[in-house]
């Protein structure tokens, strides 16, 4: 698959991840995931106190992410085969990520990492999904 290909599709499917992100997280499940939280306090930045550069870049690599397993080793070009690439890596990746943060540290409930593996392997399904199409327009 050609670099020009991946990067194209990297950034899309990145672009895809930051807006379903907002919309989830964001939106939709702002006020259940604050409910969530566990004891510590002070650890959430308000919107106005982001920093915007390091969330967008973050976004963009798990889009590059994407685009570059399923170019380069999966040969994944549909949107139904980038959406369940996508789902696998996402669940996997968050997964193991909340897992870990949940038994080592306060930031989060059992029920609030729960919700966050599912909500994050909607959107790494979805955005996979954007991945694959892209990767396999022109054939």
């Amino acid at each position: 698959m050609g670099t020009n290909k991946i990067l194209i599709s990297g950034l899309v499917s990145g672009i895809a991840v930051f807006l379903l992100g907002y919309l989830f997280y964001g939106v939709i499940f702002m006020n259940t995931m604050e409910g969530m939280t566990g004891t510590a306090t002070g650890v959430m930045r308000e919107m106005d106190a982001m920093v915007w550069w390091a969330l967008i870049v973050g976004n963009l690599l798990w889009g590059f992410l994407l685009a570059y397993i399923f170019g380069m080793w999966a040969n994944i070009s549909t949107f139904m085969g980038g959406l369940k690439g996508g789902a696998i890596i996402g669940l996997l990746a968050v997964a193991a990520f909340d897992l870990t943060m949940y038994a080592t540290s306060n930031i989060t409930t059992l029920a609030g990492s729960i919700l966050d593996i599912v909500i994050f392997t909607v959107i790494m399904g979805i955005a996979g999904g954007v991945a694959g199409w892209m990767l396999g327009r022109g054939k």
